[in-house]
């Protein structure tokens, strides 16, 4: 039997994009809905004439709220998964039949695009964020994540139903796979284009990178310490009374938890290490999902320790570069410091 999936575009002024994007994703699937977040242009009238559903928010609350609705529809009217795409135009709707294709075969697992097949069309510090996030978020889904920062995606509502969300804006697509892979579920990439255009981003550089960080620091500092703790318990994450969703639904509470882990990363990591190596001899095969690895938490604790270090490079890097001298000096050392782990590994 046929999966009954749609197509799922949140928009804020996109209006000049949204209606060839729209066209296009209504050639592989029957069902197209646009959540209009509080734009002030046309959106939503393009998006209509072009045969998307439409539901209008008065006021932009941006992509987490959006992608919450999205769900809660698909909940409500029994799809089997929601296929999530940008509007402006980066990702192609000519490549859904790719997500169509993998869910076929893999009607559970969450599917994700993977830009990194053309990463020499992305911009450099973007690319070299997404490595850095790439690192520290496979190591809390378990599983090397491709493209960590891919909006275009297929949710299988089956797992998706499951989870609380607690995050808003660009946080809760990371809090998704993240949950997702320490729930011991498979994500999965396909290739896709890399598309870079004119159109304008709302992802703000500094609010919502530090927002982004600050979620995955303090996720993953629950995670290790729970693993610490418990003998073979690679899969932490409980769609039930975990203590992050219980800290994420108190605004206060968790600005202050994520704060504290933010501060404390550095000397934190250093505990892990500890935790991971004198605990062994009284918690068996404690961090599972570290030792499974064969990398020892020595890697991850000097990875860590290089963050402050490589906010230098790039200083420098960017002050060499403004007097014309063609350097890479921050890449080169995301590669040495922030590798795949997953490499080789079955």
């Amino acid at each position: 039997m046929e999966s009954k999936i749609y197509v799922a575009i949140p928009a804020y002024n996109a209006s000049k994009t949204i209606g060839n994007v729209v066209s296009a994703a209504l050639k592989h699937v029957s069902t197209v809905i646009v959540i209009d977040d509080g734009s002030t242009d046309n959106t939503a009238i393009v998006a209509f004439e072009a045969g998307a559903g439409i539901i209008t928010l008065g006021k932009n609350k941006g992509k987490g709220n959006a992608l919450k609705i999205f769900f809660q529809k698909a909940i409500q009217e029994k799809f089997d998964a929601v296929i999530t795409l940008d509007a402006d135009g980066q990702h192609d709707p000519e490549e859904i039949p790719l997500f169509l294709h993998e869910h076929k075969l893999f009607p559970e697992s969450t599917i994700v695009g993977n830009r990194f097949r053309e990463k020499e069309k992305i911009p450099d510090a973007r690319y070299n964020a997404m490595r850095i996030a790439q690192f520290y978020i496979s190591l809390s889904a378990n599983q090397y994540l491709e493209d960590s920062q891919c909006g275009f995606r297929l949710y299988p509502m089956a797992i998706i139903k499951n989870i609380p969300l607690t995050t808003e804006r660009y946080v809760t697509e990371s809090e998704i796979l993240m949950k997702v892979g320490d729930m011991g579920k498979t994500i999965r990439f396909v290739d896709i284009k890399t598309i870079y255009n004119n159109s304008k981003s709302y992802l703000t550089p500094v609010y919502d990178v530090s927002s982004i960080a600050a979620y995955v620091i303090s996720y993953i500092h629950i995670k290790w310490f729970v693993e610490g703790l418990t003998p073979n318990n690679p899969y932490t994450y409980s769609t039930i009374g975990y203590i992050r969703d219980t800290l994420g639904e108190k605004k206060s509470l968790n600005m202050f938890f994520q704060t504290l882990t933010v501060f404390t990363a550095l000397p934190a990591s250093i505990f892990f290490y500890l935790e991971y190596s004198l605990l062994q001899f009284f918690i068996p095969y404690n961090f599972a999902s570290i030792r499974k690895l064969d990398c020892g938490f020595s890697r991850i604790v000097l990875a860590t320790q290089m963050l402050p270090i490589l906010l230098i490079v790039a200083l420098i890097e960017k002050c060499l570069k403004t007097t014309g001298c063609k350097i890479n000096l921050v890449s080169g050392t995301i590669k040495k410091f922030y590798p795949n782990l997953w490499k080789n590994k079955r």
